[in-house]
């Protein structure tokens, strides 16, 4: 199965897998799936670590070399992911979240998530 792990998720993963739930851990574990991350994640923690909050200290550019060489595949933004938003209802008003979301709706793969809030969509979210 093919897992985007939310932006959260796949920081815990680097840097801070006890903060992991167990479910996460268990399908992060099982070699027949395979991780990505979105380019839209690097993106969020690089805004969100220049203004300073805490919990996105990483350095992206570190942070996508670490993804890469422990066989993370990178998924990029496309216009089709980005104008998918649009057709989400608004049921989460974090933007990154909703392109995490139509990535995976667009793509047919499963988003990890530990939202409650974004696992209130119908599709391919799953709450771990």
């Amino acid at each position: 199965m093919k897992l985007l792990l939310d932006t959260h998720l796949l920081l815990w993963a680097a840097g801070q897998p006890e903060r992991l739930p167990a479910r996460a851990r268990k399908l992060l574990a099982d070699p027949g799936n395979e991780l990505l991350y979105s380019a839209a994640s690097l993106w969020e923690i690089a805004i969100k670590r220049t203004l300073g909050r805490p919990d996105f200290e990483a350095d992206p550019r570190l942070l996508r070399r670490g993804l890469l060489d422990n066989g993370y595949l990178e998924l990029p933004i496309t216009g089709q992911h980005a104008v998918g938003v649009d057709a989400l209802p608004p049921l989460h008003k974090d933007p990154f979240d909703r392109l995490l979301l139509s990535q995976a709706l667009v793509e047919g793969i499963v988003l990890l998530t530990t939202d409650a809030q974004l696992a209130r969509y119908p599709g391919p979210v799953r709450k771990v």
